[in-house]
């Protein structure tokens, strides 16, 4: 089977671009902006970690922020720790989304399709972000008993989610390789 030259592929006119056939530098085609969502076509390919990166870093925006809020609500209303960390997973997971359901909106996609990007998009992600970074604050000792203003409660709370953020980044370098997780966002970005 041949493949069309990508000039052919996009649209673009790219005369010096090397055929698809050769697949000899598909760094520089993943890396054109706005192609990224192809990897999946060439059969995967190299992934940059600062691509991974990027991507756990949008989604430990929305954890931390959804975290965050719900520790603070759970706190100000007296609950106990399981009641306020179920709430700051559920709200880590809705702003997740939100991040990303936003952004696409933006990009012009209708709000059914886009709640299917986000969820394809953020899923695997948020999940395993939220297992990590909870998983940490459980192990460290007096961190679910610390109050807001207490620095144990800040300083496990920024360990968690960096465990997370360098547990979840090879997990988002593997789904983008294979045109899953934030690949199908990055075609919508201009």
């Amino acid at each position: 089977m041949q493949h069309e030259t990508h000039a052919e592929h996009t649209g673009h006119d790219h005369a010096t671009q090397a055929p698809h056939g050769g697949h000899h530098d598909y760094a520089a085609h993943a890396a054109h902006a706005g192609h990224a969502a192809h990897a999946h076509h060439v059969g995967g390919g190299k992934v940059s970690w600062s691509m991974a990166a990027k991507a756990t870093l949008h989604c430990l925006t929305g954890c931390a922020i959804g975290e965050v809020l719900g520790m603070i609500i759970g706190t100000a209303l007296g609950w106990g720790n399981a009641p306020t960390m179920a709430l700051a997973i559920v709200l880590a997971f809705f702003f997740g989304y939100s991040l990303t359901l936003w952004a696409v909106v933006r990009a012009g996609v209708g709000l059914k399709a886009a709640i299917g990007v986000a969820l394809a998009a953020d899923t695997l992600s948020i999940t395993v972000m939220e297992i990590v970074d909870n998983g940490v604050l459980l192990l460290v000792p007096g961190a679910m008993d610390a109050h807001l203003a207490d620095g144990l409660f800040w300083g496990a709370l920024a360990f968690a989610f960096l465990i997370a953020f360098l547990v979840t980044t090879p997990v988002n370098k593997w789904m983008i390789g294979r045109g899953k997780g934030h690949a199908v966002v990055h075609q919508y970005h201009h």
